[in-house]
C-alpha cells in the first residue's frame, strides 16, 4: 500500500459514502457540458475553419472521456420526422398580414353601416299577438325547454302568517335568550322589585289587572316569570335533567333512613299535586324520573275535555305493565297505526308480558313459572319477570290446529317461539323513542297515578341518583315544594355593526315561562327574538300536543276537544293569568309548536317562529 491509502485506513473521516461519490460524476458531467457548450458557441462567432477545426480535437478528447454524456448534453435536439419544414419567419409575415386585412376590413364595414341612408317613413306593421303571455311563455317553454316539461313541479311555500299569540311550547327547555335593541329589566333589580314579584308569584297575583300597592315595574313583572316551584330539591344534585354530569359518583351517598324519608315526602308531594290538577286548580305538572317523563295536564288544556296524562319514553315491558293493570292507553306517534287498532295490539300482545322493573305487589302474585321466551328476553328488558300468563286464545287455537293436522309438537314449538321473537321484535322497534310515548286520558289517570305510586323503577335504586324520587315541576305551589329560580344574565352584543341587547334564562324553562316574558316584552318592544334549547328527553311531549290537535281537526271530533272560553273558565282559579290559560286551552294549528327561535315585529302583526 502507498501512504495515500495507508492515510486513508487509518483516517475514517476521509473516507466517501456512494452518495458524495455519484454527486460528484453529476458535477464533473454538468462541468464537461458547460465547457462543450461554450466550445460550439466560440466556433459559431468564430465562423473559421481554423476555429472548427481546432475544436473538434477538444470535443472528441471529451467525448472519448465520456461518451455517454457527450451523447445526450451536446448533441443538439433530435428533429420531428413528421413536422412540416415551415420557414418561422414568413409564417409571422403571414399573420401580421392577415391581421391588417381584418381590421381594415373591419373599419370599412363599420363606416359603411353608418354612413347608409335610413329609408323614411317607412313603418313596419306590427300585429299584437292574440296569446296572452302565460301563454307565449308556456309555448317558449314548450319548444324550446322540453326537459322543463318532465321536471315535478315545486311545492309552492306557504307563507309564514303572523300569529297574534306567541305558541305553547309542551317540551322543557335549558335556555332562553331574548335579543333587542334596547335594555331588558332582567338583572340588577331594586329590592322593591323583587320582593313585588316574589309576592306576585307566590300569591298568583296577575300585577296588570290588580289593584294592589305592589310594584308593577317591567323588572318586578319580569323576576314574575323566572321562578318555578320543585320536589324534591337538593342543592348539592341536578336533579333536572336526571342525566346532568354534575352528579358524579363523589357525592355523598344516600342511606337507607335518608331514601325512606325522601320517599315518603315524595308520595305527599305528588299525591297533593295530582289532586291539584284533577281539581283545575294547577293547569299542568310534570314528574321527571331516571328513564321516563311525564306530563300531567287538566282538563282544558289542549283542548281535551279530560284530565290526561303523556308519557314517554315507554318500551315493550313498560306498556305490558300498564296493561297488566288494566290501564288503556293510546301511541299517537306510532306511524301506520290508529288508535283502535292500537287499543287490539295492547290488549292481545302485550296482556301477558310484563317486566319486574315495572310491576307491583299485585302482579307478583299472578305470575306463573318462566318459560323459555322469558330468557331471551334478559337483553331487552334487563330483569327477568317470575312468570308468565297462559297464552292467547288465538295461540290456543293456531296450536290446536297443527295438532289436529299431525304436526309433531316440536315443529308447533319451534313455530310458536319464532312467531313470538317476531313479534316480540316488532314491538320493540319503537322502544326509547318518540313514538313510544303514550296517552293517557279520563278515570286512567287515576289508575296510572297508583301505578306510579307502587312501581319499583319509579325510583332509582342504582345509579347517581339512586334512592332519590322522580323530580316535580309545577307552576304552582303544592305540599313540599321548593321555590327555584332561572339564572339571568344580561349582556351587549354586536350584530352587522349594530349594537344589541341580550338577557339569557338558563334552568328549568317550563311551558308558562314564555308567555309571561312575550306578554311583558310585546307592550315596550317593537322587535325582538327570543331562541330556546330544548331538553331531548321532552321533545316527544309537544309533538304528541300537535298530533292531537291535528287528528281531531282531521276526524271533525268536537267531542274529543273543548273551546278556549270552557278551558279559561274552569282553569280560572289555576294560578296563572287569564292570557296564558286562554293561550294554553287553544286547539289550532299554531297553538302548539316546539320552536327554536320566536320572532316579534309589531309592523308584521305578532309573532312568527321557525
Amino acid at each position: 500500500m502507498n501512504s495515500n491509502t495507508e492515510g486513508m485506513l487509518s483516517n475514517p473521516s476521509q473516507w466517501k459514502r456512494p452518495e458524495d461519490i455519484l454527486k460528484m460524476q453529476r458535477l464533473k458531467r454538468k462541468q464537461r457540458a458547460l465547457q462543450d457548450r461554450i466550445n460550439n458557441q466560440s466556433k459559431g462567432d468564430g465562423g473559421g475553419g481554423g476555429g472548427g477545426g481546432g475544436a473538434k480535437p477538444n470535443q472528441s478528447s471529451a467525448g472519448s472521456d465520456d461518451p455517454l454524456a457527450n451523447r445526450f448534453e451536446a448533441n443538439p435536439k433530435r428533429k420531428n420526422p413528421f413536422s412540416r419544414a415551415v420557414d418561422p419567419a414568413a409564417k409571422r409575415q403571414k399573420e401580421a398580414h392577415t391581421t391588417s386585412q381584418l381590421e381594415d376590413v373591419g373599419d370599412s364595414t363599420i363606416f359603411e353601416l353608418l354612413n347608409k341612408p335610413q329609408p323614411a317613413g317607412v313603418v313596419p306593421n306590427l300585429e299584437a299577438p292574440s296569446t296572452t303571455p302565460a301563454a307565449i311563455e308556456t309555448r317558449f317553454q314548450q319548444y324550446h325547454c322540453p326537459v322543463e316539461q318532465y321536471l315535478p313541479a315545486e311545492p309552492e311555500e306557504e307563507q309564514c302568517k303572523a300569529s297574534k299569540f306567541a305558541p305553547i311550547h309542551w317540551s322543557i327547555k335549558s335556555k332562553l335568550r331574548i335579543i333587542c335593541r334596547t335594555p331588558i329589566p332582567g338583572t340588577n333589580l331594586k329590592t322593591n322589585q323583587e320582593a313585588s314579584g316574589l309576592t306576585s308569584f307566590v300569591r298568583c297575583i296577575d300585577s296588570k289587572e290588580s289593584s294592589t300597592g305592589m310594584d308593577i315595574s317591567p323588572g318586578a313583572r319580569f323576576y314574575q316569570a323566572t321562578l318555578y316551584w320543585q320536589h324534591p330539591y337538593l342543592p348539592w344534585f341536578t336533579l333536572f335533567p336526571r342525566n346532568s354530569r354534575n352528579n358524579n359518583t363523589q357525592a355523598p351517598l344516600v342511606d337507607e333512613s335518608i331514601r325512606n324519608v325522601l320517599a315518603k315526602e315524595w308520595i305527599i308531594s305528588f299525591r297533593n299535586l295530582f289532586q291539584l290538577v284533577r281539581a283545575r286548580q294547577c293547569p299542568y305538572f310534570y314528574l321527571c324520573a331516571n328513564s321516563f317523563t311525564v306530563l300531567f295536564r287538566a282538563a282544558g288544556i289542549g283542548g281535551r275535555v279530560e284530565t290526561h296524562a303523556l308519557l314517554t319514553p315507554t318500551t315493550r315491558g313498560m306498556r305490558a305493565a300498564l296493561k297488566q293493570e288494566e290501564i288503556e292507553f293510546t301511541m299517537p306517534l306510532k306511524k301506520g297505526a290508529t288508535t283502535q287498532t292500537q287499543d287490539q295490539h295492547n290488549r292481545s300482545s302485550e296482556s301477558g308480558i310484563g317486566n319486574s322493573s315495572f310491576s307491583n305487589s299485585s302482579e307478583e302474585q299472578s305470575q306463573t313459572a318462566p318459560n323459555e321466551e322469558l330468557a331471551n328476553d334478559r337483553s331487552l328488558e334487563g330483569e327477568q319477570q317470575d312468570g308468565e300468563e297462559d297464552e292467547d286464545d288465538d295461540d290456543m287455537d293456531g296450536e290446536q290446529w297443527l295438532e289436529s293436522m299431525g304436526v309433531d309438537a316440536a315443529e308447533i314449538r319451534k313455530i310458536s317461539d319464532v312467531h313470538r321473537r317476531k313479534q316480540q321484535k316488532r314491538e320493540c322497534g319503537s322502544d326509547y323513542s318518540d313514538q313510544s310515548l303514550v296517552l293517557i286520558e279520563g278515570p286512567e289517570c287515576q289508575a296510572f297515578f297508583n301505578f306510579l305510586l307502587n312501581a319499583k323503577s319509579t325510583i332509582a335504586k342504582v345509579g347517581r341518583l339512586a334512592g332519590i324520587p322522580p323530580t316535580l315541576l309545577a307552576p304552582v305551589s303544592f305540599a313540599g315544594a321548593t321555590l327555584r329560580t332561572l339564572q339571568t344574565r344580561s349582556s351587549k352584543i354586536q350584530m352587522d355593526g349594530q349594537q344589541y341587547h341580550s338577557t339569557e334564562l338558563q334552568g328549568v324553562v317550563l311551558p308558562h315561562i314564555l308567555p309571561y316574558v312575550t306578554d311583558l316584552l310585546c307592550e315596550s318592544k317593537d322587535n325582538y327574538s327570543v331562541t330556546m334549547a330544548t331538553v331531548p328527553s321532552t321533545a316527544a311531549l309537544c309533538a304528541a300536543s300537535q298530533k292531537l290537535i291535528s287528528d281531531a281537526d282531521k276526524e271533525n271530533d268536537a267531542s274529543a276537544l273543548a273551546g278556549p272560553v270552557f278551558g279559561k273558565e274552569n282553569l280560572s282559579d289555576c294560578g296563572l293569568n287569564k292570557r296564558i290559560v286562554e293561550n294554553m286551552c287553544r286547539a289550532t294549528k299554531d297553538s302548539v309548536f316546539d320552536t327554536e327561535r320566536l320572532l316579534y315585529s309589531q309592523e308584521a302583526g305578532g309573532f312568527t317562529w321557525s
